[in-house]
């Protein structure tokens, strides 16, 4: 992603969720960089309280609501940096609902400023941890997860901080449809192992890889990132990881 991996600990001001109550963050790191100009400011101020949703207390969620008009299928953002793939998405499948989950603040100005370039109606931006989401969306609602360059928490105590987890990987589970995909970026050997040592593990995944080049190269319908090039030009090798969610068993409710 484009904008520094760390996640922030607490939402105030401008991105402040008011249906956060009293709940404990799950979030660690910075929210905020670089002070906004008035342009951006503007964007906050405007264009945000439109493309924002809450968690209703009502559960399950079907993500469809949030949209405008009717979308064919909701995919998911987690953590979308500075937005441009999310927004490239968002552009290529205008049928399609996207969501993006993020709370670094110089980061959402960065894809709403691309939103307003590009007209996107059909995207919708949850300011807050992911995780609350996933455990509130209705089965089987998701056509895809996006969880790009998460930080990869390289010290051995910060570990269970990382985002891929089979906790996670269990909510993913419940809310993606029979066939859904999950796609996963990482730059750091170490989590690269951590994600698949789980992921491959995981009853619900299976991994769409066949040989080195569906891992090592970036497939031409994954448009690229600010933080893959920033990892390459360090020198570091990113992986492309494709999951897709194996179909339920019989008794299991039908795919939205």
């Amino acid at each position: 992603m484009g904008a520094p991996r760390s996640r922030a600990a607490a939402a105030d001001g401008v991105l402040s969720d008011a249906g956060a109550g009293t709940r404990r963050s799950l979030l660690h790191g910075r929210r905020r960089g670089r002070k906004l100009r008035p342009g951006q400011r503007r964007l906050l101020d405007t264009l945000l309280p439109r493309l924002r949703v809450a968690l209703p207390c009502e559960r399950p969620i079907d993500p469809r609501c949030w949209f405008d008009r009717p979308v064919e299928a909701v995919w998911l953002e987690i953590g979308f940096g500075a937005g441009e793939h999310l927004a490239a998405q968002a552009a290529r499948q205008p049928g399609h609902g996207f969501i993006g989950c993020e709370v670094f603040e110089n980061g959402v100005v960065r894809l709403l400023a691309e939103a307003e370039r590009l007209g996107l109606a059909n995207l919708r931006l949850l300011i807050d941890d992911a995780r609350p989401l996933l455990g509130a969306l209705a089965e089987a609602s998701l056509a895809g997860v996006f969880i790009l360059f998460p930080d990869p928490w390289p010290k051995l105590r910060h570990h269970k901080r990382r985002l891929v987890s089979t906790a996670t990987l269990d909510a993913l589970a419940h809310a993606m449809r029979d066939g859904a995909e999950l796609r996963l970026a990482t730059d750091d050997m170490d989590y690269l192992r951590w994600i698949l040592q789980r992921a491959t593990a995981h009853v619900a995944f299976e991994w769409q890889a066949r040989r080195p080049q569906d891992w090592r190269e970036r497939p031409p319908d994954w448009p690229a990132t600010r933080y893959e090039q920033k990892a390459l030009a360090a020198g570091r090798r990113p992986a492309f990881l494709r999951f897709r969610r194996r179909p339920r068993a019989a008794r299991s409710e039908p795919s939205v």
